[in-house]
This record gives C-alpha cells, structure tokens and sequence, in this order.
C-alpha cells in the first residue's frame, strides 16, 4: 500500500466527503476508484469542462468560428435587415397577411 499527500481547500475536501458519505464511500475509497478507471481507460475518467460548460476544444473551436464570421460573414444594422436577408425583402407583409399585426418592437 502506498500514502498519497494532497494539498487541497479545506472547505472543498469537507463538501466532498459529504456528498461521498451520502454515497456510501469515504474520501480513500473515492480516490482509489479515481485512480483505478485511469488505469483501465488510460485517460481522465469524466470530460473537463469550461466554466461555459464546454470542453475546451469545443470552445476553441467556437471561437474560430466565431473570428471566421467576424471576418469573412455578413453584418448587418438591424434585425429588419438581418430578416430581409434570410427570408428576402416582403417577408413582414407575407407574415401579417398570415399571423396579423407584427409589433415593430
């Protein structure tokens, strides 16, 4: 058997070992099954993600393609523009004469 220190906030070890008591493990035995799916999948056992919820790839990706719109896609001044564009020039009309008075706000 081998000992293994670790530095760690003491309010995140005190809420860990709760929420571990609940499930029937203690802090030991947590670690051990941590360290025990490394070795069987060769990898971190749960994906690491950005405070956004994204992996980090995910959210390097989306900031490519964010800078490939900014730089090669359409802008427009308003969201009528933005409309006319998707839906082409008369879309209101088409839409009131369907669903009635649109809001212009």
């Amino acid at each position: 058997m081998s000992v293994i220190h670790v530095r760690t906030d003491a309010k995140l070890k005190q809420k860990a070992q709760k929420m571990l008591k609940e499930m029937g493990l203690d802090l030991s035995s947590a670690i051990n099954l941590y360290l025990r799916q490394i070795t069987i999948t060769g990898s971190i056992p749960f994906e690491i993600r950005t405070v956004n919820g994204f992996t980090p790839s995910q959210e390097r990706r989306m900031l490519r393609e964010e800078k490939w719109a900014l730089e090669h896609g359409k802008r427009f001044n308003s969201a009528e523009e933005l409309m006319d564009d998707i839906l082409g020039k008369g879309w209101r009309k088409r839409a009131e004469k369907r669903f009635g008075q649109l809001s212009d706000q």
